[in-house]
């Protein structure tokens, strides 16, 4: 068993970058794993056969493959911004909102070719249901539960940043400001430029 809990992840994956947003603010020290996505090791595969990203695998031999269990194992561990007491249930919801009706639209707004059936501004408009709401969130507070960052701010931003991305002048003329305000916020933070180095292993 490794001395320390191994972390396989690939670096441009939202759903691994949302771990190592919780694992690095945590401080809690883990052997990270930079995965091939075309060959994926075969312990990895072993741990967790459905073969996605993050992976993790405690020295007990206790596996969390499901990227918010990582984050809710590395915040119970150390939590220095105190975000555990503040993930309500509209928390989760928020989350599970995210991972499910805005992924499925935002994976379409990416690769339009790949779904012919509507055009890419039609999945963009899809999108933007979720990034409304998300804006008006941020209109009173700098996160979206208030003014102390919180557990949704950490799941969300890697999604939000792959949509950024797909066209970066039109979401910077966008409506969505304050949107854009916190994004650039995280984007620019030490705490992101950290998790996003490229890893030799």
């Amino acid at each position: 068993m490794p001395s320390l809990p191994l972390l396989f992840s690939f670096r441009r994956c939202p759903y691994a970058i949302r771990a190592r947003l919780a694992i690095a603010m945590s401080g809690v020290a883990v052997e990270l794993h930079e995965v091939d996505l075309k060959a994926k090791p075969e312990r990895m595969l072993l741990l967790s056969p459905k073969g996605t990203v993050p992976v993790l695998e405690l020295p007990d031999g206790t596996v969390l493959d499901e990227s918010l269990d990582v984050m809710l194992w590395a915040l119970q561990h150390n939590n220095p911004f105190n975000m555990l007491p503040k993930f309500s249930e509209e928390a989760r919801a928020l989350i599970e909102r995210n991972d499910t009706e805005f992924k499925q639209a935002l994976d379409r707004y990416k690769y339009p070719e790949r779904y012919p059936e509507f055009s890419m501004q039609h999945y963009r408009s899809q999108c933007e249901i979720f990034l409304t709401m998300l804006n008006t969130r941020l209109c009173n507070h700098p996160y979206f539960f208030g003014d102390g960052v919180g557990l949704a701010d950490l799941a969300l931003m890697p999604f939000v940043r792959q949509f950024a991305t797909v066209d970066q002048h039109w979401f910077g003329a966008s409506e969505y400001a304050h949107l854009r305000a916190w994004l650039d916020a995280w984007v620019a933070s030490d705490l992101f430029v950290c998790v996003m180095k490229k890893s030799l292993s």
